[in-house]
């Protein structure tokens, strides 16, 4: 949800904007095209890390944000 994605992902053509859900998250926030070949390769690309994670979800979020934010152009 955090970060933005700016290539096209099934059912948002346009990308994704930071802070918006992702259209291809399930209830429980998985992605429901996680392995197949219409997954942007960003996606695909970003290896999770404890300090990308930290010890749950806020923080992962604030690290993502803060990541967004510093890679925008």
């Amino acid at each position: 949800m955090a970060p933005s994605i700016s290539s096209p992902i099934p059912g948002m053509p346009d990308g994704k904007p930071a802070g918006v859900p992702c259209i291809q998250l399930d209830n429980e926030g998985r992605c429901r095209i996680f392995g197949k070949p219409e997954r942007p390769a960003v996606c695909s690309s970003l290896q999770p890390s404890t300090e990308m994670c930290g010890t749950g979800k806020a923080e992962a979020l604030l690290y993502l944000s803060q990541l967004d934010r510093l890679t925008t152009p």
